[in-house]
């Protein structure tokens, strides 16, 4: 099989997923995208009735099939109250904290339409009236919302069409350095999603027989904990779940290899599959590092829990401060397009009686 990767083209797919407000609960317009950038390339594929999207390309054995996922949503937050005040209070999407998103440039998406700008601040802000602001607790209690309208009162707030329950999603900042980092918001799992689209894109126009039926799974759920537990084919033997690598303090994992993990907070993944993705690795050259990520649950894990028969594994690119303004680097996202494409080609391992 030709290289698939393709450096320039999967970043711009990539600026183009993050460019579409998605966080979870509101992946309508993300999945239309991932929808008409499949029908383009002449892919065929099916939606579940919770909006994700699954594209299967037949294998020379349809027994036993794989399945890849990755997940389109991110994280978020909702109004939750109008203040008196004319700002908004807000309630998480997911889990952040609220520091990660304090200064940040927003976007209201309304009820009728309207994508109302505003900044995300505490409400004590302003050092020249509030002393001791920087000591206080950043919480939904002194988070708020200032909307970029003329709106002291919560009625003028309701005359531009706001209320409870609007979707608030948060600016990404984009940018592709000139020594390779990928810096933005919503890295997770946008870079994963790419990655799949794009090995889509390349088995498709190489009219590529797999060894197995594979199907690839674009979930989005999984930053609310159920992106894809569910619509997966009986036939389905092995469950890879795409997402990011958690580093920090005691990590393996960095920037720049494709990080494999061997257990979350919800527990091992499977021993076999796991160890087979490292021999893969070491046999086709590409840089890895084997990880446990202490507070991380994923698609795959939600899909164990929710009882699915199946050997599960996850893997994906290093992603520096996750869940806040996310790095990585393309020699990370190439490392894993090469994973993907090793493992997709290769035998099922072999289980003992």
């Amino acid at each position: 099989m030709k290289s698939l990767w393709n450096e320039y083209e999967t970043l711009e797919l990539l600026k183009q997923l993050i460019s579409i407000a998605s966080p979870s609960g509101f992946t309508t317009d993300i999945m239309n995208e991932i929808g008409a950038f499949l029908k383009s390339n002449g892919i065929d594929y099916k939606k579940t009735n919770k909006g994700a999207i699954i594209a299967s390309f037949k294998g020379g054995n349809d027994e036993q099939h794989r399945l890849l996922t990755a997940h389109t949503d991110t994280l978020g937050a909702m109004v939750k109250e109008i203040k008196p005040s004319g700002r908004l209070r807000l309630v998480m999407i997911g889990g952040f904290n609220w520091n990660a998103v304090e200064g940040e440039y927003c976007t209201i998406h309304t009820a009728n339409g309207k994508k109302i700008r505003g900044t995300i601040l505490m409400h004590e802000t302003t050092v020249h009236v509030y002393k001791g602001a920087g000591e206080l607790k950043r919480d939904e209690n002194h988070i708020e919302v200032r909307i970029d309208e003329k709106a002291i009162t919560a009625e003028d707030i309701r005359a531009f069409g706001i209320e409870v329950g609007d979707f608030v999603s948060f600016d990404p900042r984009f940018e592709v350095t000139e020594s390779g980092f990928v810096k933005s918001r919503h890295l997770d799992d946008k870079a994963s999603t790419a990655l799949l689209l794009q090995l889509m894109k390349g088995l498709k126009e190489q009219a590529t027989l797999l060894p197995y039926t594979t199907h690839f799974y674009i979930s989005n759920n999984e930053e609310i904990g159920y992106g894809g537990n569910s619509n997966i084919p009986e036939q389905v033997v092995e469950y890879i779940a795409v997402d990011m690598g958690a580093i920090g303090d005691g990590q393996a994992s960095d920037e720049y290899t494709v990080s494999i993990c061997a257990k979350d907070s919800s527990g091992p993944y499977h021993y076999e599959l796991t160890r087979q993705l490292v021999r893969l690795a070491k046999t086709s050259g590409i840089d890895f590092k084997l990880d446990i990520y202490p507070y991380y649950g994923s698609d795959a894990s939600a899909a164990i829990r929710a009882g699915v028969d199946v050997r599960h594994a996850l893997f994906g690119p290093g992603i520096e401060s996750s869940h806040a303004y996310e790095r990585t680097h393309v020699d990370s996202l190439k490392a894993t397009a090469e994973l993907l494409v090793a493992y997709i080609i290769s035998p099922m391992i072999e289980m003992e009686d």
